[in-house]
């Protein structure tokens, strides 16, 4: 044992040495390790590593990109919504306005031939006042020639005949529904 800490001495250069001191054999064995540590992981750990990170990145690079064109896809379809509401709203209002001048025209037709039917009624009616007019004077007529001529006939029976009177009598009506 007493040998072994004799080249641990040799080696660490004075057995009196303090933290700060530089101890070249040491040095040496850490940078050899080092190097040794190096030489292990560059063969094993760091390929799977540098593999691992290249395939998040790219896997998040790929992410980025599907996010991108889903939004760009979004952004159309509210774009495309935003024109069929538009779309919707101007084809509502023709509607609307088509109905309005549709009710418009139908309400002018039915007053139309509410005056129409008013004014054949009227005339109709007029009509049928004139006519019953001429009937009841017609017949208004005929009863006072008839009276005309029983009391003419009663006056002047002997003088004239019934023919006779009745040509006065109608002629002496017509002048007065003349005037």
């Amino acid at each position: 044992m007493l040998g072994m800490s004799k080249v641990l001495l040799a080696f660490s250069g004075s057995a009196q040495g303090g933290l700060l001191d530089v101890n070249p054999g040491l040095m040496i064995w850490t940078v050899i390790t080092f190097v040794i540590l190096l030489l292990i992981l560059k063969k094993f750990a760091w390929k799977p590593i540098l593999d691992s990170l290249n395939e998040r990145e790219k896997f998040i690079k790929e992410s980025l990109e599907k996010a991108e064109v889903a939004q760009k896809e979004a952004e159309k379809m509210i774009a495309d919504n935003k024109a069929s509401i538009e779309k919707a709203e101007e084809e509502a209002q023709k509607i609307i306005a088509q109905s309005r001048e549709y009710a418009e025209k139908l309400k002018s037709q039915i007053l139309e031939e509410s005056k129409t039917d008013a004014k054949k009624i009227m005339d109709d009616a007029a009509s049928e006042i004139e006519r019953k007019n001429k009937e009841a004077f017609s017949s208004l007529k005929e009863q006072v020639a008839a009276i005309a001529i029983d009391a003419a006939e009663k006056i002047i029976l002997e003088n004239l005949d019934r023919e006779k009177q009745s040509k006065i009598i109608n002629k002496y009506i017509e002048d007065i529904s003349k005037n």
